[in-house]
């Protein structure tokens, strides 16, 4: 595997194995990650994504991101306000749909968060709103992670859930949502590219067709603005990457 590719996926996929579309057995979802931390591929794992009030099953040894606590919603500058006092020092993910909000968020030094999909077509923000947040982000200095609909690594069209005969909706892909937020002047059209063959990875750096980032600048992008997406799966999105070569 090449340092490009690995820079951008290092820590990148939190585990969700909790929520829709998988909804988990807590039993389950701990033998799951505690399986992938032990696995190949353990580099690319993040954290165990749980509701507050479930946290006391998880295993101590497991790092966390806790729904209400470490990820909470926010939909007015007063939500914002209240989340910061909260926090005491922690660092909290605020998801928001109304990107005014991101000024209180990036005055308290919190991060933003954006819902990328679900389990059901409407839920998937498109392409334009997905690039907003992205530049906006970028230029309020604002971190962020995402959440949901992100099983795969390129813009697809893919069953919404697991269940015989879902129905089927367009995707974004994790490899497109974060390389367009190493690339934001080209996000709309990274976002929008299904085809595999014009992006790579090489040791110096990661290209989509004519524009490059170097492995250095993923590097700091993973650091310190693009941290990580929560996935209910973490073998699906491996299983494509090494479908398509790159793993």
């Amino acid at each position: 595997m090449t340092k490009s590719l690995r820079a951008l996926l290092e820590g990148l996929i939190d585990y969700a194995g909790l929520f829709p579309p998988a909804a988990l057995s807590m039993q389950d979802a701990v033998r799951n990650y505690a399986r992938y931390r032990e696995g190949a591929h353990a580099w690319a794992l993040g954290r165990f994504v749980v509701p507050a009030d479930r946290a006391g099953e998880v295993p101590s040894e497991f790092p966390l991101s806790i729904l209400g606590i470490d990820e909470v919603k926010a939909a007015s500058v007063e939500d914002v306000d209240r989340i910061a006092r909260a926090a005491a020092g922690r660092t909290v993910y605020v998801e928001i749909t109304d990107l005014s909000l991101l000024d209180a968020i990036g005055r308290h030094g919190l991060r933003a968060k954006i819902r990328t999909g679900g389990v059901t077509e409407d839920a998937f923000p498109d392409i334009a709103n997905v690039a907003a947040f992205l530049r906006a982000c970028r230029e309020k200095g604002v971190a962020f992670k995402a959440t949901a609909g992100l099983h795969h690594p390129l813009r697809c069209v893919r069953a919404l859930t697991y269940e015989p005969g879902s129905a089927t909706g367009t995707m974004h892909g994790f490899l497109n949502v974060f390389l367009a937020a190493a690339m934001t002047d080209r996000a709309e059209e990274i976002l929008a590219e299904q085809d595999p063959s014009v992006f790579h990875f090489d040791d110096d750096g990661a290209s989509w067709r004519d524009a490059r980032v170097s492995t250095d600048d993923l590097i700091a992008m993973r650091r310190d603005f693009a941290t990580s997406f929560g996935s209910c799966s973490f073998e699906e999105p491996i299983r494509d990457l090494q479908e398509l070569g790159w793993l």
